[in-house]
């Protein structure tokens, strides 16, 4: 990610830096398709694995967690160099976070797996999608220090919002037609939600690469779709 340095061995504690991030990117994409397709075909066996999954992200932040404030003790960084180090940090983050929500989006499947299925579902399935699309665009735009593809998944942001908000909607008019969906309309309101929020995050990691290659933050506000004002459903006791 930067120029040569005069220590060879500076120049591979970059590189390591690099594909800790890449491994860590790579396990957080899988935790998502994962998530979504034990959604889609009721998988609570899939399930299980993305939940047991996410011990393994945590592990590998914690990693970078230690090797980036072992570089900054040691090589004091300037620069180019600070700011990859600093991206580092702020992505390991940000991918924590999504397998988090990836691990939830499993936990409520579990549930959902035990009663009946209702139509919005499907819909929840195609945010998934669509999300888990800029998800591998934001990581693959990290890798090539893209800056264009990095803006163009931060554009994204707001159509991942209006999504939201459109089966919010949805699910809403579903429990108010009959009072037997409400029970999976609301597993599937947060399971919206987490898939929503791995968007902002994604959103997250373009607005770095944007500041490790250009030096500066993108020059505009986020932009955010109506789904970004909607409340969050009320959390539910035994299931995060």
């Amino acid at each position: 990610m930067s120029q040569e340095h005069t220590v060879r061995s500076y120049d591979e504690e970059l590189s390591h830096l690099s594909n800790l991030i890449a491994r860590m990117g790579g396990l957080a994409e899988a935790q998502l398709e994962g998530a979504v397709q034990a959604l889609g075909t009721r998988d609570s066996e899939l399930a299980g694995e993305i939940i047991a999954g996410d011990a393994k992200v945590d592990e590998i932040e914690q990693e970078v967690h230690a090797f980036t404030l072992r570089m900054l003790a040691l090589r004091q960084p300037v620069a180019q160099d600070l700011r990859a180090i600093v991206a580092a940090l702020k992505i390991s983050g940000d991918l924590e976070r999504i397998a988090d929500y990836a691990a939830n989006v499993a936990k409520r499947t579990l549930v959902l797996n035990q009663i009946p299925p209702v139509n919005p579902g499907l819909g929840v399935i195609r945010l998934g999608h669509q999300v888990q699309q800029i998800v591998k665009n934001v990581l693959d735009a990290y890798a090539e220090e893209d800056v264009d593809k990095a803006v163009r998944v931060w554009r994204q942001d707001s159509e991942v919002d209006d999504i939201y908000t459109s089966l919010f909607r949805e699910l809403i008019t579903y429990m108010m037609e009959d009072p037997r969906n409400i029970t999976p309309c609301i597993h599937l309101m947060f399971i919206a939600k987490n898939i929503e929020r791995i968007g902002d995050h994604a959103t997250n990691i373009a607005e770095t690469i944007h500041f490790l290659v250009r030096g500066r933050t993108i020059p505009a506000a986020r932009p955010k779709g109506e789904g970004s004002v909607l409340p969050e459903p009320a959390p539910r006791a035994g299931v995060d």
